[in-house]
């Protein structure tokens, strides 16, 4: 049984972020699709810049509550069960962080769009606000303010998703945080440096597109 509730938590939180904020707000308040422009990804980036500011804030709001309400279902699924790993037994924080990951990895990998997403920045920080807020918070802060000086909400993603690891390393070892939270913290930091190298390779070549750089609606492609 308690297996069984692993898994559900798995595909629950894949499903969840697998729903494409980015595509159905694009459509509705832009009416294109924004995996045409720039990036090709189904982001608050490209929502921002293909429909403006308050679409990307309605966006970036429900792509965190993916991962907010995988963390949730998950804890509300396990409960207090133990799944028993010869010596070890697995519960509800490893069912959370299993849960918030599959989040991610539907945002990025999404069912309902042929597999092909965002990146899955704001649902990592969605996981993360429901399993660890302090760890989120400071996450956070650093995405804004780095995003906000240097004008690419590449480079504020990636200092964000390392600060809130960076931060965890101290909190877990001094004082005693949970190891699933380090966890949870280090692979999607991975996961998110890896969806943006074609950022980094950008951002070295001195090419990166910077906040603001609004795309007129008309000129794209219908939507797909």
């Amino acid at each position: 049984m308690i297996v069984a509730k692993f898994a559900s938590v798995v595909v629950l939180g894949y499903l969840l972020g697998s729903i494409p904020f980015g595509v159905l707000i694009g459509r509705l308040m832009a009416k294109a699709d924004v995996r045409q422009h720039g990036s090709g990804k189904s982001g608050a980036t490209n929502v921002l810049r293909t429909a403006g500011k308050k679409a990307a804030a309605l966006v970036v709001t429900l792509d965190v509550s993916k991962g907010v309400l995988a963390v949730v279902f998950a804890g509300l699924i396990v409960g207090r069960e133990y799944l028993a790993v010869g010596e070890f037994g697995l519960g509800m924080l490893v069912a959370q962080v299993l849960a918030a990951l599959a989040a991610i990895a539907g945002h990025i990998w999404p069912i309902f769009l042929k597999f092909k997403g965002g990146r899955g920045v704001a649902t990592f920080f969605g996981g993360l606000i429901a399993l660890c807020p302090p760890a989120a918070l400071f996450g956070g802060e650093i995405l804004i303010i780095g995003a906000g000086l240097t004008k690419f909400a590449s480079l504020g993603s990636i200092a964000g998703a390392v600060g809130a690891y960076a931060i965890l390393v101290p909190l877990t070892i001094m004082n005693g945080f949970p190891i699933e939270y380090l966890f949870y913290t280090l692979v999607g930091t991975i996961i998110i440096i890896i969806m943006h190298r074609d950022n980094i390779s950008r951002l070295i070549q001195g090419k990166e597109r910077k906040l603001g750089e609004k795309v007129n609606v008309k000129d794209l492609p219908p939507p797909a």
